[in-house]
């Protein structure tokens, strides 16, 4: 078995050599750039952790955590486009350190080289590996038009909210765990197990991402706290909020949203009343539900509890952040 730090060691050195063709450089500069500014390579990770669990050379999952690493900043550089957003990982984006046009172009040739990656497989890997990346894409993206649409909507069930982060956020994840599993030959019945462990983790750590973005401590958490609250984004505690309130704090919170406001009054009268409705407590009981749930699948699985324990680990570091 190896530790979480060997594997970022193996995959940190298959992503610096790397190579991609010199011209055109506005077509492959980007992608250099966004591989080296950084990022946790969680995913990327996990395909190798999870090739690791069953007791295979990880090094044979290095294609499958590219493919993943390659498709997940193809997102983010589509993402920040449509979220004009300028800045990434503390860096300038890739659309605002180019344009717009390098932007798309760029995401769409880092995508196709995410599919290249997985070309080295035998035709019997190849297929389910390939099968699942396809699937996993177009559920990414249906999650991301989920998102853009419950920004036009007053009122967003909870349910619906849970299924949108799964998409967008939750699939990836499963499927890197997934991806692995298939490269060690994994029984169908663990393949499985390690996805829904992956699927229930990614939901929980965005419901935390939820509550640390109003509730976290900033020096620890990363960022600004308020700023979903700022940007009148719909997460898990302002619809909790609507849904347990009274009509006056309904009202108020609606009027809240309503307003173009970064100050800190703002800020403060939302999270009371995200605290007063209830929404608080909550989001914090959901976050547990899915990490119990992940915990659940990770022990089912039929390998030497020591195998786990690196994915025990990472799982608890990522759900313990300051909360």
């Amino acid at each position: 078995m190896h530790t979480f730090n060997d594997l970022k060691a193996i995959l940190d050195k298959s992503l610096h050599q790397a190579e991609f063709p010199a011209e055109p450089n506005q077509l492959y500069d980007p992608l250099r750039y966004i591989l080296g500014i950084g990022g946790k390579r969680i995913r990327p990770l996990l395909a190798l952790m999870s090739c690791d669990l069953f007791n295979e050379d990880p090094k044979k999952a290095l294609g499958a955590a590219m493919a993943v690493e390659y498709f997940h900043n193809f997102s983010l550089i589509h993402d920040d486009i449509m979220d004009q957003a300028d800045v990434r990982r503390g860096q300038e984006t890739v659309h605002k350190k180019w344009n717009v046009n390098v932007g798309i172009l760029s995401g769409d040739a880092l995508l196709i080289k995410a599919y290249q990656q997985l070309d080295t497989y035998p035709a019997d890997l190849f297929k389910p590996l390939n099968q699942l990346l396809c699937k996993t894409a177009i559920e990414v993206c249906e999650g991301q038009q989920f998102d853009v649409d419950f920004e036009t909507l007053n009122e967003v069930s909870k349910e619906d909210y849970i299924e949108m982060i799964r998409l967008k956020t939750a699939v990836l994840l499963g499927a890197s765990l997934k991806m692995g599993a298939f490269i060690a030959k994994a029984s169908e019945k663990d393949a499985e197990l390690i996805y829904n462990f992956g699927i229930d983790l990614g939901i929980a750590f965005q419901l935390q991402d939820d509550y640390l973005d109003s509730f976290g401590d900033a020096e620890h958490f990363g960022k600004r706290i308020g700023g979903d609250i700022i940007n009148n984004k719909k997460t898990i505690l302002f619809i909790e909020a609507l849904k347990q309130s009274t009509s006056e704090q309904k009202d108020q919170l609606m009027k809240l949203y309503r307003l173009r406001d970064d100050s800190r009054q703002k800020i403060d009268e939302v999270k009371s009343i995200f605290e007063d409705s209830g929404a608080k407590t909550e989001t914090l009981s959901l976050i547990e539900y899915y990490t119990s749930r992940a915990f659940d699948s990770l022990d089912q699985i039929s390998v030497k509890s020591q195998n786990k324990q690196e994915l025990k680990s990472l799982a608890s570091y990522l759900m313990n952040r300051s909360i």
